[in-house]
Parts: structure tokens; sequence; C-alpha cells
């Protein structure tokens, strides 16, 4: 299977043409010295990944041909993340691993103790899209703007488990939280620096739908915190049981 893996917007058919965008090329031709003919693996997260030949190739534009599927689309976990924004290096690293680590969603909430303000959405979706480019998924997480943790909490639904992680000791071990929902879809909501306020603490604990679980005795950064729960997540209730399928 071609190492190279690019994700485009296009619809996926046998014997497809597909333009890639002007920063594909730059990609292709500059950084990985590939030619006319040469092939690389292709997909768009709704039509599995393709095998594609180079057919015309330059600095800025570049075109390729689908030859045949090698991975079906599958189904995959859908667990969501709710996570405080933290500074830049932090932010573009929590994006990058939970991509990697299966994340269907993103969810940027501003809590009370938030000290960002601003997040470069387009940005972080590019990051997005090469950790899943290089990670061998074939979906991309969708990637909201930020919102309000109360709007948040008004506009949930409440068939979706929230796991929040309270570093305050007051959740069950998170194994035994999750064996004890009856939740068939879950998300992850972390605190920012600081943590949440005792008054956010108790708004959210009152929900139905909201698993209090405990991140272990020791203190952890906001972006590691996200990375432990997905990675707890995934062990228990995702897909880690699975084999990879992309390798030769």
């Amino acid at each position: 299977m071609p190492k190279i893996r690019i994700y485009i917007d296009n619809k996926l058919e046998q014997n497809g043409f597909v333009e890639l965008a002007k920063e594909q090329a730059h990609y292709l031709c500059n950084v990985m010295r590939q030619k006319q003919g040469d092939e690389i693996s292709v997909f768009n997260a709704k039509d599995g990944e393709w095998q594609a030949a180079i057919t015309a190739i330059s600095k800025k534009n570049c075109s390729v041909q689908a030859k045949k599927q090698t991975r079906p689309q599958n189904d995959e976990p859908d667990i969501w993340l709710c996570f405080a924004p933290v500074k830049n290096a932090p932010i573009n690293n929590l994006v990058q691993k939970a991509t990697e680590l299966g994340a269907s969603r993103l969810i940027p909430v501003q809590t009370q103790r938030t000290v960002v303000s601003r997040v470069n959405t387009d940005r972080l979706r590019l990051i997005a899209i090469e950790a899943a480019e290089q990670s061998g998924r074939l979906t991309v997480p969708q990637i909201d703007e930020p919102v309000q943790l109360d709007k948040l909490l008004d506009r949930w639904g409440e068939d979706r488990g929230l796991i929040l992680c309270d570093e305050s000791g007051g959740g069950k071990p998170f194994a035994k939280a999750l064996k004890d929902a009856k939740f068939n879809k879950y998300a992850i909501i972390i605190g920012p620096e600081g943590g949440f306020t005792q008054s956010e603490f108790e708004i959210m604990k009152n929900k139905p739908y909201v698993i209090g679980v405990g991140m272990g005795p020791r203190i952890l950064r906001a972006d590691t915190a996200a990375i432990v729960a997905l990675a707890s997540f995934m062990n228990i209730l995702g897909d880690w049981d699975e084999q990879p399928n992309f390798v030769e």
C-alpha cells in the first residue's frame, strides 16, 4: 500500500479523477518528490480509502486517478471531546493526539477560568487532517466553534453520557464508572488550567447524563488529562481490541 495518505473532499470512485488542493500539490511535488505515475492513498471520510495514481503534477497543481478501493469505510467510536482551550502549543498537541486516538468531534468550551479567548478552528482542522492522514484513520473529527459551558449543557442530548473528569477526587475510577453507565454514546469534558469552579461542578453533577470520573492520584495538565481520558475510554469501550487493517 502506498505510504503517502491524502485527505480530500471530493467523491471517490473507480477511475475517477480528483484535482488536489494547491497545498497538497506543493507537498507531493516539493516535499515528497512525487512524480507522474507514482501512487498514493486518498480518503474522504465517506468512501473508504483508495489507491490512486498521480496523472499530472507540478509545483502548484496535481491530479490523481482513483484505481481501487483498499479499505471500505468503517464505523468508528462516536466519542466527543469537550475541552477548555489552552495556550497554542498545548491545544495543537491536544487536537493532534485526540485525532490519533479516534475522537469523532472536538468542542472547545469557554468556562469561568478559561484564559484563552480566541481559537483558530481553521488551523485546528488542518492539524486534525494531518493527524488523520498520518494515523491511518478514515475520518477527520468535526471541530466546533467555541461555546460557553452553560449553552453546551442547555442543548445537550440526554442520550449521550458526558464523562466529567473530576480532578478533585470526587469521581469513581474510570473503568468502574463506565461499567456502571448505561449510555450507548459518550463525550468527555475536561476543565481549564485551574479546573472547573465549584459552581460549574455542581451544575454538571446535577445533570442526569453526567458521569464523574477520577483522574488518579496525580495532578495532570489539562491537555494531558484529555489524552489520558480518551485513551482510557478507547481501552474500555472503544476499538482498541481491533487490529490495524492498513499495514502491509
